[in-house]
């Protein structure tokens, strides 16, 4: 069966959709506030190799930058931040427009319902602190039925 990674046109497709999503949150007013303490140059091709494994394609994230560990305390310790996660999730969906991926609702649907699990449960679940994260966290995997066990 195809992976969600392969619908989606591989890294090339997935790196597209890291950037047209960059796009759009530095634009949004609230979501941009997450990148106020700066990011880096290579941002998206780094949420790209993230994206690419946890969809079924290679460990382009793992055997690059790091775990599962590294990203989710990047994104602890920011306290409860609701409103965000939304305009996040609509600023992917946008994204997904914007770069031809929702032509295909079955594949839309896949991906947002991927991007809003992954940001209102993994990327939230430590709002208190970093330090709460534990190590050895492994990048969930999502198929056309949702999460999965690990590989």
């Amino acid at each position: 069966m195809e992976t969600l990674y392969d619908a989606a046109g591989g890294t090339v497709g997935l790196t597209r959709l890291a950037h047209a999503w960059h796009e759009r949150v530095m634009a949004d007013e609230v979501v941009a506030h997450a990148f106020h303490h700066g990011f880096r140059p290579d941002h998206s091709e780094r949420l790209a190799a993230y994206w690419v494994e946890a969809l079924g394609g290679p460990r382009a994230y793992t055997g690059t930058y790091g775990d599962e560990t590294s990203v989710v305390r990047l994104h602890a310790g920011e306290g409860e931040h609701e409103d965000m996660d939304q305009r996040a999730i609509a600023c992917f969906d946008q994204a997904l427009a914007d770069t031809g991926l929702a032509g295909d609702p079955r594949l839309a649907g896949a991906l947002h319902d991927y991007f809003a699990w992954a940001t209102t449960t993994s990327m939230a679940k430590y709002p208190r602190s970093a330090d709460d994260v534990p190590d050895g966290l492994e990048i969930p995997q999502w198929t056309w039925d949702g999460l999965q066990e690990s590989r």
